[in-house]
């Protein structure tokens, strides 16, 4: 029997010896490597933390203690020692268990997580709650050093160290975040190191040392040791400045030293930080080869690492990426921001290019919006690509750094819509919501490669804040180097012609629109297709001419109904006094749950299929049009 098959909870880790601990650990990466293989998911981040999971379930008594994951991404083994792993084959899959922690799911979940830094902010709010009804238990949050970067993480930390409560927070010090990590302490060091009466006494140093016996193999000595105080005391003295104890670095691999630098965190008073030591990836060695490509993966082969099904077609991201660099090779003003991402945004291929223009802010939204307000408000025309889920992380920047002066800020808005697999935390349905009451926003959608490359170059070329938000979803693509020219602002397109009712489609939608055109001309019914192109600003003539012919609009949008493209056609009827039956097909008002994205389209009628149910709804309602000859 496997020692996995014996956990049904925390409590069963308590008699195992440290050998079996060990021994569990090696277990737990085989199967997660197993299960991750078959259904994709956040698999390098995972492996990281495996001994120090077991740690903290092996010296805590949770869901007394309470476990709070930062992002959460890592929580796979976790919730294995929590009596969920007869769920680990459905994992990320529709109905199955999450990638994430859920409250819904089980009561070792005591927060809901799939964002950047908020761990600590959380914690601290469970120690003061348990403190003010007179509890007494331990309070834990793990965060990755990618997670530190966010902003919220020190407004936590200030606050923690200030008001002095028993708190544990876990460093788990990969240098990772998705992509390699960003920072100022290293730069911070450099600087110290490159003063100059410092240079010249170390080389001074140096070369006496060289011209003694064995001054080699000394220097060799000074440079291990200096580099072993520096990584102990820096970090050390930063948090004791914070108001924390600071423990470590500990071998985040290492379970005995673990349990017993727990264990002695847990003797302390206030607020304390043990800093761990961790691989992403360990003990698989493509995921420890790149990290990055297996901080999220598809399904893969295990003895290659390599997918297990090619990508198909081009998509959105590569293809912007692609056309970023195309134009900033013609335009020096052009520059790139990524918040910690980018891989996943596409701009890999543009730091390669231009890396003197190319900026990674680390896990930190709000900054990259006012950075790139900055940037803007000097001369230059940056572009941040962002998922839509971060982006909502900087509404305010948005609002009061960006629109609020008029400035030419684009945002490239990848992710939009259903993403599947990570759930609702990562689904991008609000932003076409949050985005077009703005204020001298411009907010477009491509249906596919060409024109997102001609919306890019509409938004470079304005002298406003633009958005152009596409899927996570390959597209196709006319030419290899489109070379679209930009489109006049609030201009839809009509793509098909038809007398009897009218399909009104952004973006992902159009697509879908166009076959449920067909299906409904099998029916006996005319329907035109126009895609919008623009939600901010409509094409208000081309909308309001559909509207008064009669037969009705069904509006179409992966974005949810409350405020969206719908919601703006609705608003433009009302505003000229146009009475027409609409149908808004799109994101109704609750939160999605995970899994693949054809079959969430599918279940919320975001089909072809679905979308000429709806359409035959409003022909029906509507009845066929009278049309009358023209007198004489």
């Amino acid at each position: 029997m496997s020692l996995l098959s014996t956990i049904t909870g925390p409590a069963d880790l308590k008699p195992l010896s440290r050998a079996q601990l060990v021994e569990l650990a090696d277990e737990i990466r085989g199967r997660l490597i197993a299960a991750v293989s078959r259904t994709g998911g956040h698999l390098a981040a995972n492996l990281g933390v495996v001994e120090l999971t077991i740690a903290l379930h092996y010296e805590l008594d949770s869901p007394r203690d309470k476990i709070l994951w930062d992002v959460g991404h890592q929580c796979y083994t976790h919730k294995l020692l929590t009596g969920r792993a007869a769920g680990l084959p459905t994992l990320r899959q529709r109905g199955g268990m999450s990638g994430f922690p859920r409250r819904a799911e089980s009561p070792h979940d005591c927060f809901d997580t799939g964002h950047g830094s908020t761990s600590i902010s959380a914690a601290l709010g469970a120690a003061i709650a348990r403190d003010l009804r007179h509890q007494d238990h331990a309070v834990v949050a793990v965060i990755g050093d990618g997670a530190m970067t966010g902003g919220l993480a020190f407004e936590a930390l200030n606050h923690a160290g200030h008001l002095g409560r028993d708190l544990i927070v876990v460093l788990n010090d990969n240098q990772m975040s998705i992509s390699r990590n960003v920072g100022a302490l290293a730069r911070y060091l450099g600087r110290v190191r490159a003063e100059p009466h410092y240079l010249r006494a170390k080389e001074n140093f140096e070369a006496a040392l060289q011209r003694l016996p064995r001054g080699a193999a000394v220097l060799e000595a000074v440079e291990k040791l200096k580099a072993g105080v520096k990584h102990l005391l820096v970090p050390g003295i930063l948090f004791e400045e914070l108001g924390f104890t600071y423990l470590g670095p500990v071998d985040g691999h290492d379970l005995e030293a673990l349990i017993e630098t727990l264990r002695h965190a847990r003797t302390l008073k206030g607020p304390v930080l043990l800093h761990a030591v961790t691989t992403k990836g360990k003990g698989y060695d493509p995921a420890e080869r790149d990290a990055s490509r297996f901080h999220r993966t598809a399904p893969f082969d295990i003895e290659s690492g390599e997918p297990a099904a090619p990508a198909g077609g081009c998509h959105f991201t590569s293809l912007f990426g692609a056309e970023l660099v195309r134009l900033a090779a013609a335009d020096p003003r052009i520059v790139a921001i990524t918040a910690a991402m980018p891989d996943g945004t596409g701009l890999a291929p543009f730091l390669q290019q231009f890396p003197d223009r190319f900026f990674d802010v680390a896990m930190a939204e709000g900054h990259a919006v006012t950075f790139a307000a900055g940037l803007a408000a000097a001369g230059l025309r940056p572009v941040v690509a962002v998922y839509s889920t971060f982006l909502q992380r900087a509404y305010d920047q948005l609002l009061h750094d960006v629109c609020l002066q008029g400035l030419p800020v684009v945002l490239a808005v990848d992710r939009a819509g259903l993403v599947g697999e990570d759930g609702p935390t990562h689904h991008g349905l609000f932003d076409l919501s949050y985005l077009r009451h703005l204020p001298n926003m411009t907010v477009m959608a491509p249906r596919d490669g060409d024109q997102l490359a001609a919306m890019l170059r509409t938004a470079l070329a304005g002298d406003g804040p633009a958005a152009i938000r596409y899927p996570r979803a390959a597209t196709a693509l006319t030419g290899p180097e489109p070379a679209s020219a930009p489109i006049a602002a609030g201009t839809g397109q009509m793509l098909r012609e038809g007398e009897d009712l009218a399909l009104l489609a952004v973006g992902s939608m159009v697509a879908p629109a166009l076959e449920a055109a067909e299906l409904l001309a099998q029916q006996g019914v005319a329907a035109a297709v126009v895609d919008a192109r623009f939600v901010k600003p409509l094409d208000e003539k081309l909308i309001l001419d559909l509207a008064r012919r009669g037969g009705g609009l069904v509006t179409i949008e992966e974005n949810a109904l409350q405020g969206g493209f719908g919601s703006a056609v609705l608003e433009l009827l009302q505003a000229h006094g146009v009475a027409a039956p609409v149908r808004r097909v799109g994101i109704p008002d609750r939160f999605i749950e995970h899994g693949p994205r054809a079959e969430l389209l599918e279940s919320l009628g975001l089909t072809g299929a679905g979308i000429a149910r709806a359409a035959a709804e409003v022909y029906a309602a509507c009845g066929p049009i009278v049309r009358h000859p023209a007198p004489g």
